[in-house]
């Protein structure tokens, strides 16, 4: 099974977890149910850190990933949490394994 995997890592500002949550909550099942090609997208949040959310993502190709950023719910997320976010990384990975 190949597919295109992006692990998306932010740290919050204080006392924002949850303002944040509701839009990548949001963001993550529009994504899920309407885009062809996301076949999963989790969304994490790491034990004993408040103000830190990891997404876990798996596109098809990274043709579907890029498609991913073009639409309107991942532009809205993008714009409303900027002010949310003091940091985030993002790491482009192949999917070599699923072991489903």
């Amino acid at each position: 099974m190949s597919g295109y995997v992006v692990i998306v890592d932010f740290v919050l500002k204080p006392g924002k977890r949850a303002e944040f949550r509701t839009m990548i909550d949001s963001n993550a099942r529009a994504s899920f149910t309407n885009e062809e090609g996301c076949r999963r997208f989790d969304v994490l949040e790491p034990s004993g850190e408040a103000d830190r959310i990891l997404l876990y993502e798996i596109y098809t190709d990274r043709a579907a990933f890029e498609a991913h950023i073009e639409t309107g719910h991942f532009r809205h997320f993008d714009r409303a949490s900027a002010d949310l976010v003091l940091k985030k990384s993002f790491v482009e990975c192949s999917l070599v394994v699923e072991a489903a």
